[in-house]
């Protein structure tokens, strides 16, 4: 997810214009700030970054909604015991390109994406 919001931000400062043009730049914008507002919430606090919810395996053999599922709903997180110098790294990309897509729209947004990665996710791995 980190990595697909890396290059949304980056085709939105490469292809801003023409998105605007062709009506579709809010559209980009909020995709953006969906994913972002996102990983907001799973770096809760500073040195901890969650990344996955869930066993994939398991998730995948699962056909119901997830309401109704049993299977375990585990939280995988990486801090200073539990490195993911990848995790972090793209993680940090993300909301630095993002930051750059909403410094003139949202600077307050802007800022707080950075502070975000301002030594605390990248201290992680």
């Amino acid at each position: 997810m980190a990595f697909t919001i890396t290059m949304m931000s980056w085709s939105i400062v490469e292809y801003g214009r023409q998105m605007a043009a062709s009506g579709e730049l809010s559209n980009a914008m909020e995709a953006v700030k969906w994913g972002t507002d996102y990983l907001i919430k799973a770096h809760p606090h500073p040195f901890v970054l969650y990344g996955e919810v869930g066993d994939g395996n398991t998730d995948h053999y699962c056909w119901q909604r997830p309401e109704d599922m049993t299977t375990s709903r585990q939280a995988y997180k990486i801090d200073p015991n539990n490195p993911g110098s990848d995790l972090a790294g793209e993680t940090a990309a993300a909301m630095a390109a993002a930051s750059v897509v909403f410094r003139h729209h949202d600077p307050s947004y802007a800022n707080e994406l950075l502070s975000h990665i301002s030594g605390e996710i990248l201290c992680t791995v």
